[in-house]
């Protein structure tokens, strides 16, 4: 439960989006150029998904680093 009340802060959010857009964005450009060029039809589900999975790794993994001390991280390694 303190994973997702961290995930849902608003800087894990707001960092989150930003990752997203720019990952979903170059995601959609790959996965979904050839369609583009030839005129074709978006397949709105994998527009979606190339944006949605993105955002839930990138706010899962910050939510997480939140979760760790900071006193318990070795940074010298």
């Amino acid at each position: 439960m303190k994973l997702l009340r961290l995930a849902l802060t608003r800087p894990v959010i707001t960092n989150a989006l930003k990752i997203a857009l720019v990952v979903g964005t170059c995601l959609n450009a790959i996965n979904q150029g050839p369609q583009l060029w030839q005129g074709e039809g978006m397949e709105w589900h994998k527009v979606a998904l190339n944006f949605a999975v993105p955002y839930l790794v990138a706010s899962y993994s910050a939510a997480k680093a939140l979760m760790v001390p900071l006193a318990s991280v070795n940074l010298t390694q």
